[in-house]
């Protein structure tokens, strides 16, 4: 009798045993299951921004036979170039002047190889305006050719237009392009019946700065400084789980 109970007590024990281990296996599998079970989706986000800081940079150049007379010549017409800025409104504190460099220039024999006979010396010297009045650099990237009428050899660059509060936006822009990412993976899941889980992962990708209405973007980022009128493009990939 004794020997019969303990059978009946051994074969509980193992039954609840078995029990518990198909609850534990079948808990397992379909925790497994789920956590293999996402959803990746792309989300991004625009907004528009204007530049506020405009740049404009230039060249004054002299030639002449003599050393000295060239590089009196950028001494004296520098003042030219500095009066105009005056007059188009842009104070002292806008205009940066750099130093003058120069360098002679050697003659070519009927070869193509540079001979030790001085031709003439070249001289040269930058400036730069800064201004958060975008419009008028982009007016002064214009008139600054007129000057080439009093007689001067100014040369100019392509106009700059930066917008330097990115910084601040760039959080902001990202944190849209995550919240995109999530209503589209919401979508998702409903309409395949399931509910949208917890995050899994979550990679932003290069921003784009671009023209206004363009449409050219680089996997390395862009970061637009040709126009006034931009737009931001931020873009997040992220991962779900789905219930």
């Amino acid at each position: 009798m004794e020997n019969k109970n303990t059978l009946v007590i051994t074969a509980s024990i193992l039954g609840a045993s078995f029990i518990i281990a198909i609850l534990i296996f079948s808990m397992t599998f379909k925790s497994t299951k789920n956590a293999e079970q996402n959803i990746t989706v792309t989300g991004s986000a625009k907004k528009n921004i204007t530049s506020d800081l405009g740049i404009q940079r230039g060249t004054l150049q002299a030639t002449s036979n003599e050393r000295k007379t060239a590089y009196q010549i950028i001494q004296q017409q520098m003042p030219l170039i500095l009066k105009f800025l005056e007059d188009k409104g842009f104070k002292k504190d806008q205009i940066e002047v750099f130093s003058i460099n120069g360098y002679p220039v050697y003659e070519i024999n009927p070869s193509g190889v540079q001979t030790s006979k001085i031709l003439y010396y070249t001289y040269n010297q930058r400036f730069e305006v800064r201004s958060n009045e975008v419009n008028k650099i982009k007016e002064l990237s214009v008139l600054l050719s007129s000057l080439v009428e009093k007689g001067l050899d100014i040369s100019t660059d392509m106009p700059e237009y930066i917008y330097t509060k990115l910084d601040d936006i760039k959080i902001l822009i990202q944190a849209e392009a995550a919240k995109n990412a999530m209503e589209r993976a919401e979508k998702i899941a409903l309409a395949t019946g399931r509910e949208l889980g917890p995050l899994r992962s979550a990679r932003m990708g290069v921003l784009q700065i671009t023209p206004k209405n363009s449409n050219v973007i680089s996997d390395y980022g862009m970061n637009d400084v040709s126009s006034i009128e931009k737009e931001i493009t931020a873009v997040v990939s992220a991962s779900f789980e789905i219930k």
